[in-house]
């Protein structure tokens, strides 16, 4: 199949991986993104996300296999599709209007005998029920019969130094079994192992498990870091002792909430499918959403109760925000916790600055200013808050300010340090 004509519509956190690894497996690849400023950029050899650096895309670029573009007809001739395009909530319902435009897009491209997969993070019957209709009406022909259909969940953790989209097992699925054995066929090109599973619907379903298994152990333990504080117990103590049992418990972290694309959204979606098919509540998932949800509030109760210690209130504080990204060592800030930390703080009357190297400048709040990490920074500040522990940071610096700092990601080590 190497040298066959690829496309990937959508060219961000997931779709791009996908895009480079399809290059260097030997694949002419037509990267599809209806962002202009986002495909000038690549277009220049300049990425925008940290799991694909600039010399790997100029790379792509090189063997004039990539081509980013915004024009619908650079999809004409594919053998091959990948949809890896966002699925926002609006209004608390899935939002899947970028999958249907999407589809709507391929379907008058499709020929018989390509195959075209979706990978964006839906609820259980998305590809077979909505999906796969479109491809069918656009181009006149059948799925499963004249052409191939199936879903493959994206499994992209940004800036994760050890599990990238190439090494990370793929989930695979088909309508039928031969549309099975064309997306199996394909990603066995670009991964190590794929994991095929008998329909789309369970795949659509690991996928939504994967994450809201994460969403609701988090909220455990955001919950238990409240609650060990009012008791007068240290959290991270507790957690280091459960983890050293070798069974029976997988370690999670607290911190000021969740964010990404996954963690917010995911769980919602699944909940939402279980209310609307049937008509019964996903009391777990509610309650995690909810704790989950309040903990930049539980952030700033904390902020506000360590200046009140020192005879100050938050209005006309000078705080200082360690952090703005939704995880350590990456750039991204979707739904980042820590931007709503910031408006909390802003709505007390708190002036706001900010330390992260990494956030793309145009993605810092407007009520807050984006600083350098040095010692006049730090001493001038009332209140230091770690939100987003990047590796990066001199550590060892703001250790000197201990009793200043609130830790909400125990970094810091100094007994003076106020911790979750």
């Amino acid at each position: 199949m190497a040298g066959a004509r690829v496309a990937i519509v959508g060219q961000g956190y997931v779709g791009l991986p996908v895009a480079m690894r399809a290059c260097e497996a030997g694949f002419d690849v037509v990267g599809l993104d209806v962002d202009k400023d986002r495909i000038d950029l690549l277009q220049r050899g300049k990425s925008f996300i940290d799991d694909v650096d600039d010399e790997r895309l100029e790379a792509a670029l090189a063997t004039g296999r990539y081509l980013p573009t915004t024009e619908h007809a650079e999809l004409r001739g594919f053998d091959f599709a990948s949809v890896c395009v966002p699925t926002p909530l609006n209004d608390g319902a899935p939002d899947l209007r970028y999958i249907e435009e999407a589809a709507r897009a391929l379907s008058t491209h499709i020929s018989p005998g390509c195959c075209v997969v979706l990978e964006s993070t839906t609820y259980p019957g998305t590809t077979e029920e909505i999906f796969a209709p479109i491809l069918e009406s656009g181009s006149g022909l059948r799925a499963g019969a004249d052409f191939y259909v199936g879903y493959s969940p994206e499994r992209i953790d940004p800036s994760n130094p050890t599990w990238k989209f190439h090494n990370t097992p793929k989930i695979v699925s088909g309508v039928d079994p031969g549309s099975l054995r064309v997306v199996r066929d394909f990603y066995d090109q670009l991964v190590e192992v794929t994991v095929p599973v008998p329909g789309p619907r369970e795949a659509e379903l690991a996928k939504l498990l994967e994450n809201t298994f994460r969403h609701i152990n988090i909220a455990l333990v955001n919950e238990l870091a409240v609650f060990s504080h009012g008791l007068g117990v240290d959290v991270w103590s507790v957690l280091d002792a459960a983890a050293s049992k070798p069974f029976g418990f997988m370690r999670f972290s607290p911190g000021p909430g969740v964010g990404g694309h996954c963690l917010p959204i995911d769980a919602s979606y699944l909940s939402w499918q279980v209310r609307r098919s049937l008509g019964q509540e996903f009391r777990l998932v509610d309650v995690a959403n909810d704790v989950n949800k309040h903990m930049p509030d539980y952030v700033v109760a904390r902020a506000t109760e360590h200046l009140n210690r020192r005879r100050k209130s938050v209005n006309s504080s000078d705080v200082l925000l360690i952090g703005l990204t939704y995880k350590a060592n990456s750039g991204d800030a979707r739904n980042s916790p820590s931007m709503a930390v910031a408006e909390r703080l802003d709505r007390l009357g708190a002036d706001l600055r900010a330390v992260d190297p990494l956030i793309d400048p145009d993605e810092v709040p407007s009520h807050v200013r984006l600083v350098g990490f040095d010692a006049d920074q730090i001493s001038q500040s009332d209140l230091i808050i770690v939100l987003t522990d990047h590796d990066m940071l001199d550590w060892a610096l703001l250790e000197r300010y201990a009793d200043r700092v609130l830790d909400t990601r125990n970094r810091l080590r100094s007994p003076q340090v106020e911790r979750f």
